[in-house]
């Protein structure tokens, strides 16, 4: 794997006095595909909050490309997809290649005219995750599965090296789960850096290089074959209520 990303060094989040994360050390380098799992309520989406800048660290430090997170100005270089696929307005009013074109909002602003490169982009991000066909689609014709491909695609047209997505399967049904999937690996083995946030830790066992298991604290981060091999016993200590790891053949 190559340089660093993502470095937290004795990381720790209070929200007023409740703990919410508490000493997380890991690593994501470039070339990653970093799965994060754990219970609800277990600060997952906290740490995400973290990352991205949105909230400050009670205690340690955090850096994204070897810049402390809260002097990070370069925002084109980390990509969110959030859950979309089961709360998504389907009566909102905007093409496919519209919606992929908000992802260059930060570099453009909201007012400025796309050139000839920022449509090439555009272009490019739709081929890569096999949706050019709904170029012109109004984005509330299309599925669950289907959207979720364009949120990508918004994330991607910025060029960036990192992408997180937080429980970007929600509401997809069982078929388009794996597609989705398969598309990820696919632009991971690209060198696009992933992290991502799910409860279907037996697909992310599958794709994954890494597994990162949170729940306040940091249980494991480790290959997905030592997270597959943990016992009963174990997953139901992490998680904090009784667990069977289901594992997905392809």
């Amino acid at each position: 794997m190559g340089n660093t990303i993502v470095n937290m060094k004795n990381v720790s989040f209070h929200y007023g006095s409740r703990q919410a994360l508490s000493n997380i050390n890991f690593q994501i380098k470039q070339g990653d595909f970093t799965g994060l799992v754990g219970p609800n309520g277990g600060g997952k989406t906290t740490l995400i909050k973290l990352i991205l800048g949105l909230e400050k660290p009670t205690a340690g430090e955090i850096t994204i490309f070897d810049t402390p997170v809260q002097k990070y100005k370069q925002k084109s270089k980390i990509g969110y997809v959030s859950q979309k696929a089961n709360s998504f307005n389907r009566g909102f009013p905007a093409t496919v290649a519209e919606v992929v074109a908000m992802g260059l909002t930060a570099k453009l602003g909201y007012f400025k005219r796309l050139s000839k490169e920022d449509k090439r982009k555009i272009k490019q991000a739709i081929e890569q995750v096999g949706m050019a066909e709904y170029t012109h689609e109004n984005i509330g014709n299309l599925s669950g599965g289907q959207q979720q491909r364009i949120f990508i695609a918004r994330a991607l047209v910025s060029e960036p090296e990192l992408i997180i997505l937080d429980e970007p399967t929600v509401g997809v049904d069982a078929e388009n789960v794996e597609k989705f999937f398969d598309l990820l690996h696919e632009l991971n083995k690209q060198n696009i850096t992933l992290l991502l946030v799910t409860h279907d830790i037996g697909t992310m066992t599958q794709h994954a290089n890494q597994i990162v298991c949170l729940n306040k604290t940091l249980h494991f981060h480790g290959k997905p074959s030592s997270f597959q091999s943990l016992s009963k016993e174990q997953l139901s200590d992490y998680y904090g209520h009784p667990l069977n790891l289901v594992t997905h053949q392809h």
